[in-house]
């Protein structure tokens, strides 16, 4: 049996494991938040839940449930169950609480009513009215926004809420139980180490600790 140093020293590789990954997928870019993420990477669970909870967003059901549909549209179900499945949205309102500043936090929160605005102008109808086609349009057309203005913005300027949303819909999700065992192969105690497995284009990726 693992002793207890030993069981936080790999809950804390999987963490590190998790947000690197997320990283990766988001071409290398720091994620918002990153430095209370990596901070909590270090301390143990004890110290986590005895934290300062510093300000919080209210977040209604119905913010939980819209963030639930964002999230789904990035990564809607396939062969495997999408991010609504996973729960994302609620992922998304514990992270906004627990890891962003207030600032980040403002952002995000009025990023819900910007987004829904967007909807409205762009097809006449509130974002949770849309068809799932008018909702994919109007994202990769705020993603193209966004993406251009993390590339040109000035170091101390506030990043954009979709950016938020985005990379949180990614760390939810493949940190999740659907992600780690569904979307990606995940072996809980792998016997042996084959450092080099036969691969085929298509084939998932391995979850974090296999």
């Amino acid at each position: 049996m693992s002793s207890s140093n030993e069981q936080e020293t790999r809950l804390t590789i999987d963490r590190r494991e998790a947000l690197m990954r997320v990283t990766a997928l988001l071409g290398g870019a720091a994620l918002v938040g990153s430095s209370a993420l990596w901070e909590a990477c270090s301390r143990d669970n004890s110290v986590i839940q005895q934290g300062d909870p510093g300000t919080k967003v209210a977040f209604s059901p119905g913010d939980v449930s819209f963030l639930d549909e964002v999230a789904d549209t990035i990564l809607p179900d396939t062969k495997t169950p999408g991010a609504k499945a996973a729960k994302v949205g609620a992922f998304m309102t514990v992270m906004v609480n627990d890891c962003y500043d207030e600032k980040d936090q403002k952002i995000f929160k009025e990023g819900l009513a910007k987004l829904d605005d967007a909807s409205k102008k762009a097809n006449g109808a509130a974002f949770m009215s849309a068809t799932p086609a008018q909702r994919l349009s109007l994202l990769e057309a705020i993603d193209k926004e966004a993406k251009t203005f993390m590339d040109t913005k000035a170091k101390d300027a506030p990043t954009h809420y979709f950016r938020m949303m985005k990379e949180l819909t990614l760390l939810g999700y493949f940190t999740s139980q659907i992600g780690c065992t569904q979307a990606q192969r995940y072996i809980e105690s792998p016997g042996r180490l084959d450092p080099c497995v036969p691969y085929k284009p298509g084939d998932r990726a391995w979850a974090g600790n296999a």
